[in-house]
């Protein structure tokens, strides 16, 4: 498989995802919480990243740009996802104060305040509303993250080669 159709495919999985994320809000009333839409921009990025090689058609330093971007946008989501799951490993007592709406906060707070605000969590954040396969929601997407990583980290270090989805 060319890195084309790989990133095409990376792309299509991210978009799958939020599809998922937006059907769970609208369709199963599920509020996400300002850490889940941290995830949500992950796949965006790693999304756009990934559409963007796909158009592209990278070939060799090529590929290992576009991999490095894919790891560190999906990193990022990995980092919030596991914010998040320390979160909802906490206590009940150690929780922190639920917080405004994510849309509240955009509405009367300035951008960097709702960043930080939405990096630290709330105890909305810590919350368990869905389970599947006994992993919670922000368990999925760091199960999606560390893949997408790894595919990243492949294409960055993997050897060059005549022929192979590395390079064309």
């Amino acid at each position: 498989m060319n890195s084309r159709a790989v990133f095409f495919l990376i792309f299509l999985v991210c978009a799958g995802l939020l599809g998922v994320a937006f059907y769970m809000e609208h369709f199963m009333g599920l509020e996400p919480c300002p850490l889940c839409w941290l995830q949500r921009f992950g796949f965006m990025a790693a999304g756009l990243v990934s559409l963007l090689a796909a158009l592209h058609g990278p070939q060799g330093f090529g590929v290992r740009v576009y991999g490095f971007f894919l790891a560190i946008s999906a990193g990022a989501g990995l980092g919030v996802a596991g914010r998040q799951l320390w979160l909802q490993s906490l206590p009940a007592d150690q929780v922190p104060a639920c917080g405004p709406s994510v849309d509240y906060m955009l509405d009367v707070m300035p951008w960097m305040e709702v960043l930080t605000t939405a990096l630290k969590g709330t105890g909305d954040c810590a919350e368990v509303t869905w389970r599947f396969l006994g992993l919670t929601i922000p368990g999925w997407t760091a199960v999606f993250f560390t893949l997408l990583v790894v595919i990243g980290l492949v294409m960055m270090f993997r050897p060059a080669r005549k022929s192979g989805w590395i390079q064309g």
